[in-house]
């Protein structure tokens, strides 16, 4: 008798969406939606997600708020009525398959160049260069130091969530996940390295927080707080721009004890992606930490397998686990875990081209 396993058990996601088990497709950017309106098509993207829909929860590659939210090539928007159509394209294949599905919401924020801005400088909480690179349509470039957010930059970009959080329902998205996580404009606004503001968003925790909770804020005044999830990366540290110091976990701790005063659908959370084991203020073990600090569903990521997936939801650290490369490359990733079969390795170098290589051509077990 085969023995069960707790990542294919039914999980109820907040009294409302009932996921058929608890693998879930992490979000990742694949930069395929080469075409001039950003949006996702019926040949790629709709077929890229329903091949998947056999997971309990897709979460779609990162979607850009607006226009200034963009910072890599080819990523699909979520703010203009034809990447909403484009989307319900993708929506409507995910639930003929039985799938459930939400989007990313995204801006990166100092993580990006003039160059997607007809050449003005891309916002972030101060003035500060990451000193890392943006993927632009002429290759990678080294960042610039970004303009530093007045507060009509921050108006602007919360009313720019809460328009993005209409359009996934007018997508048909089962809800959205806020991008709070990997260097990106709200964790740049979270960690003392990126933000040096002065005023009611810089200094103390509460402030440095205050722009991601406003948002979620809105987010929620559109839709169903249930129908939300946020995403956070607390052990990030050498990468993205992002570095840990004696403020991170208190700030993480802070954000992730509050959210217990919201109805959220869940949070989701990173393992650290580098070995921090010997970085001053790093926590190594992020959902041993946080599972005790949050009252909700928590989901967990990075480097998980079939066996550290179960062993983690038994032992009672995640209720969800997501999955990223090995959802590129195995699209029936979950029927691979119930009949215990190898995995397909995944091509690196198509990540991030274009077109059905490396996208929709990998085969499914008969």
């Amino acid at each position: 008798m085969t023995k069960k396993q707790a990542l294919l058990e039914p999980y109820t996601l907040n009294s409302d969406i009932t996921l058929k088990n608890r693998v879930v497709m992490a979000p990742m950017t694949r930069s395929r939606a080469d075409n001039p309106d950003k949006a996702p098509t019926e040949a790629l993207q709709a077929t890229y997600y329903a091949q998947r829909a056999s997971a309990g929860l897709i979460i779609t590659e990162g979607s850009q708020v607006s226009e200034q939210a963009v910072g890599y090539v080819n990523t699909p928007g979520i703010y203009s009525q034809k990447q909403v159509e484009g989307w319900k394209l993708v929506t409507k294949a995910v639930h003929d398959e039985g799938g459930t599905i939400f989007i990313q919401l995204w801006h990166v924020g100092r993580i990006s160049h003039p160059d997607f801005h007809n050449g003005n400088l891309p916002l972030a909480p101060s003035a500060i260069n990451p000193e890392v690179q943006s993927f632009t349509p002429s290759g990678f470039k080294d960042t610039v130091t970004p303009k530093a957010m007045t507060q009509a930059d921050i108006n602007q970009t919360i009313s720019d969530f809460k328009q993005a959080a209409k359009n996934a329902i007018d997508a048909g998205f089962d809800g959205v996940e806020i991008h709070s996580s990997n260097g990106y404009l709200f964790h740049q606004f979270f960690s003392t390295v990126s933000n040096t503001r002065t005023d009611n968003y810089g200094g103390s925790i509460e402030n440095r927080a205050r722009f991601f909770f406003e948002v979620l804020d809105a987010i929620k005044s559109v839709m169903p707080e249930n129908r939300i999830g946020v995403r956070f990366n607390p052990s990030a540290h050498g990468i993205f721009g992002i570095s840990v110091d004696a403020q991170t976990l208190p700030t993480f701790d802070y954000i992730i004890q509050k959210l217990n005063d919201y109805d959220l659908a869940y949070v989701h959370l990173s393992e650290p992606f580098t070995d921090v084991s010997d970085v001053p203020h790093a926590e190594t073990a992020i959902a041993k930490r946080y599972r005790p600090l949050y009252n909700g569903t928590l989901m967990i990521n990075t480097n998980f397998k079939q066996a550290s997936g179960n062993a983690v939801i038994e032992g009672g650290d995640a209720d969800l686990v997501a999955f990223g490369k090995p959802f590129i490359s195995n699209p029936d990733l979950v029927e691979r875990f119930e009949q215990n079969l190898d995995l397909t390795q995944w091509d690196s170098d198509t990540f991030y081209t274009t077109g059905k290589k490396g996208f929709t051509d990998y085969e499914k077990i008969t």
